[in-house]
């Protein structure tokens, strides 16, 4: 097994979510349907996530100073929970530091962090809600 190489999701840590949505907003960003506490903006087969900071290191399980400034995770997604898994075996495997085991979450995804060697944190997440693309391409609400 390799991983693909593609970025799936990319979360903002962001100190006012509020603030940074209206950021993008006033660049003509369209916002994406979205659970509360998120703004989700599509790309072109990329997301870009704004998420509170101190719900981020939380869901990483880290203190909130460890992230530091300009806190973000890399998101790679996949087709299923057995893929995560696989990955974080891989990414182990690799030389990466595993933050947190793969495991469900509160919006019925499947999820896990590692850190690699150079220090970017990157999600690896199974969601129900946001199937793939045949080529592998993401949209937070799926194709």
């Amino acid at each position: 097994m390799t991983m693909e190489q593609r970025v799936s999701l990319i979360t903002l840590g962001v100190p006012d979510v509020d603030q940074a949505a209206a950021f993008y907003a006033a660049l003509g960003w369209q916002t994406a349907e979205s659970p509360d506490g998120v703004v989700a903006f599509d790309l072109i087969s990329q997301t870009l996530g704004l998420y509170p900071l101190e719900k981020l290191a939380e869901d990483i399980g880290l203190p909130l100073e460890a992230l530091g400034t300009g806190a973000m995770t890399l998101s790679h997604n996949t087709r299923s929970r057995e893929e995560v898994d696989d990955l974080l075996a891989l990414a182990l495997k690799a030389g990466a530091e595993i933050l947190r085991p793969a495991g469900e979450v509160f919006w019925g995804g499947y999820i896990g962090y590692f850190r690699a060697p150079d220090g970017h944190i990157w999600e690896v997440a199974h969601n129900p809600f946001s199937s793939l693309a045949g080529d592998g391409a993401f949209r937070w609400n799926g194709y």
